[in-house]
């Protein structure tokens, strides 16, 4: 899995690529991790290059989302390809986050644009 990181109108863009599981859940997690350490409060996850998520990378959302609420954070997740949305339709956990279908309107729901 490879990950992007891009600054954006004021928020972070974190764009993981190809497999969110058990083998690469905990590169996604440190990364986000050092992110919440450095101040980071507004940050975007963009799916559109994540092919598969596992239920190790959805608690590595789920973690992400308390840790932002806790430090008054604003997190959106976006571009949820269909297997990607699926898993976290059958998880149940589509309204536990903010997703939209474009990063514009995500970094906008964030406060970033």
């Amino acid at each position: 899995m490879e990950i992007v990181e891009t600054r954006e109108d004021g928020a972070v863009v974190v764009a993981p690529s190809g497999r969110v599981d058990s083998t690469t859940s905990n590169r996604l997690e440190r990364h986000l991790t050092i992110l919440l350490a450095g101040g980071e409060r507004r940050i975007v996850v963009d799916f559109a290059r994540v092919e598969y998520i596992s239920s190790a990378g959805l608690r590595v959302m789920l973690v992400l989302a308390r840790r932002l609420k806790d430090a008054r954070g604003s997190l959106a997740l976006c571009t949820m390809g269909a297997p990607v949305r699926h898993v976290f339709e059958l998880a149940g956990f589509m309204p536990l986050f903010a997703v939209d279908a474009t990063r514009e309107a995500a970094l906008r729901r964030v406060g970033g644009a």
